[in-house]
C-alpha cells in the first residue's frame, strides 16, 4: 500500500470514528422555534432540556405525520432524538 493511499485510510478511519461521537449541543430557543415553524407547529412545541440535551421533545396535540416527519429529520440532522408527548389532555379550568 502506498504512503499516500495509507494516510487517506487513516483520514477515513478518524473522520467516521469522530462523526460517530458527535456531542449534541443545546440549540437556542430561537433555533428551536425556527425548525418548528419550518415545520408547520407553532413557538413553544419544541422543547430541548439542558439535563437531557441528547433529546428534543415535540409537544404538540397530535401531531400529523408530516409534521412528525419534519421534526424528525431536524432531530435526526442535528443528532437528536425525538420524544413524541401527543396524549396531551388539558383540564376546563378549575
Amino acid at each position: 500500500m502506498s504512503r499516500r493511499a495509507r494516510q487517506t485510510v487513516i483520514a477515513l478511519t478518524a473522520v467516521s470514528f469522530l462523526s460517530g461521537c458527535a456531542t449534541p449541543r443545546l440549540h437556542s430557543q430561537s433555533e428551536l422555534n425556527s425548525a418548528g415553524l419550518s415545520c408547520g407547529l407553532t413557538y413553544g412545541e419544541l422543547i430541548q432540556d439542558e439535563e437531557a440535551k441528547k433529546l428534543l421533545i415535540l409537544f404538540r396535540e397530535k401531531p400529523s405525520p408530516s409534521e412528525r416527519r419534519c421534526v424528525y429529520d431536524w432531530a435526526r440532522r442535528n443528532h437528536l432524538k425525538l420524544v413524541v408527548i401527543d396524549g396531551i389532555q388539558f383540564s376546563e379550568g378549575p
